[in-house]
């Protein structure tokens, strides 16, 4: 079928008049008449008839009519979609996170972005450092917001730092070592309550560990969750080494207590990582910059 002919006999059925139509379209109402006629001789059916100086729709015009509103319709949808989802207005983010930027930066995120995209769908998964950068590479999600520092990030992986915080050791009030400076061995020789394997804390305390030549501390108490492993240590066991916005606030209500390692000060990456070579569709490029603007929330 030939849509250039239907879209004439659109615009000649939407306003009654094949002059009215070459005005809106530039084109010289001769040549719309023969584009008309071919169409109908094409589809077999007559869709103008004269009527006095204009024109008027058969039976079969009528129906035809109707049918090219909704398809035309259609593709103004269609544009307009295309229009939005390049603006990033539509589309899908699939977003790991993992446990630090999950629970203390990506909630204020996805509130301002949402306010600002409400038709853009997420799907957000939490997960440990090793998680969130396999789910990258393997194209489970289309970045991954990474709290940690990772000894080396896969070659496939591209990194955007976008603030660093503090490490902390902490203990309850009324542990020995609560608010004094002591060594990392001395450290190392009180039980921690740790993530599991796979945290990119807890490697970066076994880390610490190998650079200083000093024995791994027993990991007595092994959590899936944050928030469980920081209550065991409030509640009054063992040492925990985690991010200072997960504990800045325990810290200044007095729940909790800092150690600080005598020659050591400790340094998290919060990074946004993409795969190498691959851009990002329009609506997570949204989210990328609001993150940008908006690193502290």
């Amino acid at each position: 079928m030939n849509l250039h002919a239907l879209r004439l006999f659109h615009v000649i059925a939407s306003t009654g008049s094949v002059t009215r139509a070459s005005e809106l379209l530039n084109i010289s109402q001769p040549a719309i008449t023969s584009q008309i006629k071919k169409f109908e001789k094409e589809i077999a059916l007559t869709l103008l008839i004269p009527q006095g100086r204009g024109i008027a729709l058969t039976d079969a015009g009528e129906q035809i009519a109707v049918l090219a509103k909704r398809l035309f319709a259609v593709e103004q949808q269609i544009e307009q979609f295309a229009a939005d989802y390049g603006r990033g207005t539509y589309g899908h983010i699939r977003l790991a996170a993992t446990y630090l930027p999950s629970h203390f930066l990506l909630p204020a995120w996805l509130a301002k972005f949402k306010q600002q995209y409400e038709q853009v769908e997420m799907t957000i998964t939490t997960t440990n450092s090793s998680g969130a950068l396999k789910q990258l590479q393997n194209v489970d999600v289309d970045m991954a917001i990474y709290g940690g520092l990772p000894e080396e990030y896969p070659e496939t992986v591209q990194t955007e730092e976008l603030f660093q915080d503090e490490l902390w050791f902490v203990v309850a009030p009324n542990h020995k070592l609560a608010g004094q400076h002591v060594s990392l061995a001395e450290m190392m020789k009180e039980p921690f309550v740790m993530r599991e394997e796979g945290s990119s804390t807890r490697e970066r305390l076994l880390a610490l560990c190998r650079t200083y030549s000093t024995p791994a501390p027993k990991i007595a108490l092994q959590f899936n969750g944050l928030h469980e492993a920081i209550s065991a240590v409030i509640a009054g066991y063992g040492a925990n080494f985690v991010s200072s916005l997960v504990v800045r606030e325990y810290v200044l209500r007095g729940e909790l207590c800092r150690v600080h390692i005598e020659g050591i000060e400790l340094r998290n990456l919060i990074a946004i990582c993409t795969r190498k070579g691959e851009p990002l569709g329009a609506a997570a490029r949204n989210l990328v910059e609001l993150i940008r603007q908006n690193p502290y929330t």
